[in-house]
């Protein structure tokens, strides 16, 4: 809404102050009264008159603002503080744009103009115009998944996905299911679905979260508002028969949420114990530490605050450091700084009256000015404020880096340590990469991490299985990535998401915006990241979602890339996070414009991710009953978000290194209210426990998934499968009994590694079907994850024990 020209406004401007800072109100600069020929009081509407746009303009203060109400400016709603005053939008011609500059107002870039007005009403049209011509036909349905499965305490759930050729928000889909074979159609309930879209497209529709039903649905069918109509059947998801641990097998070595000191030293012990299995790889880069500057601020208003900063880190000697602004005894007296020892005096300058005169801004440059001082620290203005009011005496104030944790938790650079797991940890056995805690708030992801070590050392005398794995694997398993943030998490602040590192400039440096300091480990990777202009991660020092002043600007996403390219037998890696019940893969990231998303796995490796998914995810059920929701289940840009310079992306592409993400934290369904409840970062911990439990159960199965994919010989095998034909064409695609890829041709030629290969039909649908006007020999064959290629073919060779088949078209025979 914008305000009318003739309304008297007031725009309050508040500035966030840290701590018990109170913001006294700002100088008020005089307004002159308009003259009623400075602002054309009779503009044409902004839709009529060309060149018209919305417009950023700074002033330094609320005077400035009233001053062009009070000019007849159309300014919208709209105010937030800025360096060096107040931003306000305002609705200007040209010549109202000229005419506010030559009266010294700071009028900036357009926000929006007529150009982005006609794009909006064309797209408005072709919307109209698409909805119309959808509205002509009937719409095609495609199910992409329907699915049934239990949960905790048994209750079944409900979830289908199935996309429109209908992409307008107008149309409707409806969702109908029986209650079990032979059972009448409808009889099990009905529901609206949801239309999901991503970065402004259409995805799917789908129901927001599962829907309980009281028996099992054996079809389901989806009609559309636009006529279009699907029935399928439903699946199970999830609930593989495991076989049951043996009588003496052992488990639950948690009792408490542990900092990364403690579980540093808890996988440097386990090594101590088994070392025969085990051994600890220091990673080359250390962390900053758990460690920051010592500050102190003075002032209560904007204009007249003040806040300095050591030299040294706090441990290192900051902490010992005072600053007092005392009042001479005498008028007139000159700023003067004096330093002894660690204590710094600044003797404020008086007026023939004895008033204090010094400004923050004067204060400060003593304080930079001054040899000594400057030894010590360093003082600023607050938040980039002029620092034109006058500073008032304070005592001694001593500064620290308000830092909480015990003793036992060291300031200094952190050695960051892996425990890798194996009977030959010679690189000669598949590699797997097990790694926990990129953000620091994740409590329950590093114990995550230790439960699945334990489980590993403690159980391979007594257990087969056990032992299988660590005979036949070379396992890599990092609690804590981020062990600076970590201690910082548990200890100072706990939604602290980023490590400790602070790259922000003075403006953004004051005591108060300590808890915004620091870079997400999982934004700062190479592949897909937001300095290659790909979303979901920020450039803004203070973001939580900060991807660093560069890629692997950090020692901890350094640290990981080292591991990955220095082992290079690791195949397989898990990145654990909460909260949410999810469980991904690559690609992670998308461009907005156009939802350009990273190339996407090919059509076998996508399969075998699905397949894997059944068995891990199934594992982690096994714990309490816990389902991940199919809907969660999928590539990141699927199910979740854009979340540029990942680090699942960065080992996959750039390693080839097939990488999950855990989310751990599942939903929980409350049967009184039929809704799930969020269980949050830092859940209480008997809940923490459990997702604990559950979740190394699944980091034990992806270790099952790489001891099957390294004892993998089978060769797969695949079939032509003709889906429909007419006079003039036939389609086809074709089938594996294993997740693989398929390569063909259609000319008569020898398949290779470098011929068409079978892709997917779309996202999260199934084969693509591939179309011959004529009558054709196709030729094909398939490989599977592991390299084995169907009837021992060789594509590089001269060999032709490929598979063979002729697609008709027409009445040729």
């Amino acid at each position: 809404m914008r305000s009318s020209p003739r309304r008297a406004r007031r725009l309050a401007a508040v500035l966030a102050l840290p701590l018990a800072i109170t913001l006294n109100a700002l100088p008020v600069l005089a307004a002159p009264s308009p003259q009623p020929s400075e602002i054309a009081p009779d503009r044409p509407s902004s839709t009529a008159q060309n060149g018209v746009a919305l417009m950023r303009v700074v002033v330094p203060d609320q005077a400035a603002v009233d001053r062009l109400a009070a000019l007849g400016v159309d300014l919208a709603e709209y105010t937030k503080p800025v360096d060096g005053g107040i931003e306000v939008h305002a609705v200007l011609s040209p010549e109202e744009t000229r005419d506010l500059r030559d009266k010294g107002f700071d009028v900036r870039d357009a926000i929006s103009d007529q150009s982005d007005y006609a794009a909006n009403t064309a797209e408005r049209r072709q919307a109209l115009a698409s909805a119309s011509a959808d509205a002509a036909e009937t719409d095609t349905l495609t199910p992409l998944r329907a699915e049934w499965f239990t949960s905790l305490d048994g209750r079944r759930f409900l979830s289908v996905e199935v996309k429109t050729s209908a992409t307008d928000a107008e149309t409707v889909l409806t969702a109908t299911w029986d209650s079990g074979p032979g059972t009448a159609p409808g009889s099990g309930g009905t529901a609206t679905m949801s239309r999901f879209t991503d970065a402004g497209q259409y995805m799917y529709h789908r129901f927001n979260t599962p829907l309980p039903v009281d028996q099992t649905p054996a079809k389901v069918t989806v009609t559309s508002s636009r006529g279009g109509s699907v029935t399928v059947p439903v699946t199970k998801w999830l609930g593989e028969p495991r076989k049951a641990p043996g009588a003496h097998y052992v488990q639950d070595f948690v009792d408490h949420y542990m900092d990364p000191t403690e579980v540093t030293g808890r996988i440097t012990a386990l090594a101590k114990e088994f070392p025969a299995i085990s051994q600890i790889v220091d990673l080359p880069y250390k962390t900053n530490g758990y460690r920051r500057a010592a500050q102190a601020q003075f002032g209560t208003a904007a204009a007249s605050t003040f806040y300095v900063t050591s030299k040294a880190y706090g441990a290192e000697g900051g902490n010992e450091v005072s600053v007092a602004l005392a009042r001479p005894s005498t008028a007139s007296a000159p700023l003067s700084v004096a330093v002894n020892g660690k204590a710094v005096t600044v003797s404020l300058a008086t007026d023939a009256s004895g008033a204090i005169v010094s400004t923050a801004a004067q204060v400060v440059a003593a304080l930079n000015g001054d040899s000594a001082a400057s030894a010590l620290l360093s003082a600023a203005t607050y938040r980039g404020n002029a620092g034109a009011g006058v500073v008032a005496e304070a005592p001694a104030t001593s500064l620290t880096d308000n830092l909480k944790a015990p003793a036992t938790v060291s300031r200094q650079p952190f050695q960051m340590k892996v425990l890798r797991i194996g009977k030959h940890r010679d690189g000669s056995r598949t590699g797997v990469f097990l790694y926990c805690q990129e953000h620091a708030r994740e409590w329950v992801t590093p114990i995550t991490c230790v439960e699945t070590a334990e489980r590993l050392l403690r159980n391979y005398d007594t257990d087969a299985a056990t032992r299988k794995l660590v005979d036949n694997l070379d396992i890599f398993i990092l609690p804590t990535v981020n062990p600076d943030g970590g201690h910082y998490s548990m200890y100072d602040y706990n939604m602290q998401r980023r490590n400790m590192t602070n790259y922000c400039p003075a403006a953004n440096g004051d005591p108060a915006r300590r808890n915004s300091w620091g870079v997400d480990l999982n934004r700062n990777f190479t592949v897909g990241s937001v300095f290659d202009g790909y979303t979901g991660a920020s450039t803004s020092c203070t973001s939580d979602t900060f991807g660093g002043p560069a890629e692997l600007s950090e020692p901890e996403t350094r640290n990981e890339v080292w591991l990955t390219d220095t082992f290079r037998n690791i195949k397989f890696a898990m990145n654990t996070h909460s909260y949410g019940g999810y469980f991904m893969w690559p690609p992670g990231a998308y461009k907005t414009a156009g939802r350009e998303v990273l190339p996407r796995a090919d059509f076998g490796t996508e399969n075998y991710f699905w397949d894997a998914s059944g068995h891990i995810l199934s594992a982690v059920q096994a714990w309490r009953g816990t389902a991940i929701w199919p809907g969660r289940t999928g590539p990141v840009t699927d199910v979740l978000y854009s979340a540029a310079g990942n680090s699942a992306d960065e080992h996959w592409y750039n390693r080839g290194i097939i990488g999950w993400d855990f989310e751990v934290g599942a939903d929980v369904y409350d049967p009184a209210t039929k809704q799930y409840q969020a269980v949050g970062f830092q859940p209480p911990f008997s809940e923490g426990h459990e997702e604990a439990m559950e979740f190394a159960n699944g980091q034990i199965a992806i270790l099952e998934v790489a001891r099957t994919y390294a004892d993998d010989h089978d060769r797969p095998d695949s079939r032509l499968e003709v889906t429909g034909t007419t006079a003039t064409s036939a389609t086809f695609t074709f089938s594996t009994d294993e997740p693989a890829n398929v390569y063909y041709t259609l000319d008569g030629s020898r398949p290779t590694l470098s011929s068409p290969k079978l892709a997917a039909a779309g996202m999260r649908e199934g084969a693509q079907k591939i179309t011959v006007d004529r009558t054709t020999e196709v030729h094909w064959f398939s490989v599977d994850i592991a390299g084995n290629v169907e009837k021992n073919y060789k594509p590089d060779g001269n060999g032709k024990n490929y598979d063979k088949e002729t697609v008709q078209v027409g009445d040729a025979r």
